[in-house]
């Protein structure tokens, strides 16, 4: 078995609940692309969660969802407003503005949350035909940063984008640690703090892979099943993706997963942040934590526990933790860090 490191909640492995239920699917023949009881099911346990008149469309990636939500919100001449460190900004080799044809607007953030103080230098230009035209905040919950956005924060930016004849995304990769920090369930702060439309994620606590695009505005799905046969994400076999949300989102799983994280974290930041030249930069609220150290120290941790530097230019590194990090895992590397720096 390959060490577990610190680089990435996607380098995890499959919780075992949900392998079984994959397991369980690949019992006899369904019919393909949806039209089978688990994704019926699937979609019947999204709508107890989130609300009886949600619309759920099931995709294979974080990209897709974050894409093609997007495009069923835009024209090419909008422009789609996000923090500076989002994922649709940063890391997603273009793909928002090649499939959606629409401007990203990036905005600095100190912490990886949008404000509407932000949002408000880019809202400008209406019915100018030489600018494009600003439609969609995306915000990410939890943020890059490991922030979390409260109820409030996004209710604030929900309403300022409304009050423009703006919509608002959330990009949920990991809206399970948010979840868990701020001790809700999911519909509290997307669909009644006036979310729009939720790439909700689950690949990076526990699931093999798939997301979940989730109309809450269910207007603007009334074509959506075509961009998403158009964006190559219709999964034939769609029952893998769909009978592991049924099971995920019992809360013995999510937010068992994501409590566990969180508090891996919070250890990993407690036995680092009294270290000498180590730096916490960032409040500790979901499954990240943001440190700068030594430079030169950084290859030979590596080495022995993988993890990403986030700013090759101060030192700043990022160290994820996952559902299945260990106790024993985060105090070896923190003993690691101490060593070395002694």
């Amino acid at each position: 078995m390959n060490k577990r490191g610190f680089a990435s909640d996607n380098n995890a492995g499959v919780h075992p609940e949900i392998m079984k239920v994959i397991n369980a699917a690949n019992e006899g023949h369904t019919i393909a692309y949806g039209d089978d009881p688990y994704t019926a099911s699937a979609v019947k346990k999204i709508r107890n969660v989130f609300g009886e008149d949600v619309d759920p469309y099931f995709v294979f990636i974080g990209t897709a969802a974050n894409v093609l939500g997007l495009d069923a919100l835009t024209k090419p001449y909008h422009s789609i407003i996000c923090a500076e460190t989002s994922h649709i900004h940063e890391d997603e080799c273009g793909a928002p503005e090649r499939w959606t044809g629409c401007k990203l607007l990036s905005v600095e953030t100190s912490d990886g949350k949008l404000t509407v103080e932000g949002i408000a230098k880019y809202v400008y230009g209406i019915g100018f035909e030489h600018h494009s035209q600003p439609r969609v905040i995306s915000i990410t919950q939890s943020a890059e940063m490991g922030t979390v956005y409260s109820i409030n924060e996004i209710r604030e930016i929900a309403d300022y984008a409304h009050s423009h004849n703006m919509y608002l995304h959330m990009d949920g990769a990991r809206i399970s640690n948010a979840a868990a920090f701020l001790k809700t369930g999911f519909k509290e702060f997307t669909r009644d703090a006036g979310v729009d439309v939720l790439s909700f994620g689950g690949t990076k606590n526990g699931l093999m892979y798939g997301e979940a695009i989730i109309f809450f505005n269910t207007s603007l799905a009334e074509d959506f099943k075509y961009l998403r046969k158009q964006g190559m994400q219709l999964a034939s076999k769609m029952r893998y993706i769909s009978v592991q949300f049924e099971r995920f989102l019992d809360e013995e799983i999510w937010l068992k997963n994501a409590s566990h994280a969180n508090r891996m974290a919070g250890i990993l930041a407690r036995e680092v942040g009294g270290i000498d030249k180590v730096k916490i930069t960032q409040p500790v609220q979901s499954n990240a934590v943001f440190a700068i150290l030594p430079k030169d120290i950084i290859p030979g941790l590596q080495k022995e526990y993988f993890f990403y530097v986030w700013n090759e230019a101060s030192g700043e590194v990022r160290w994820m933790c996952s559902f299945d990090t260990t106790e024993e895992d985060v105090m070896n590397f923190a003993s690691l860090i101490r060593n070395v720096l002694s």
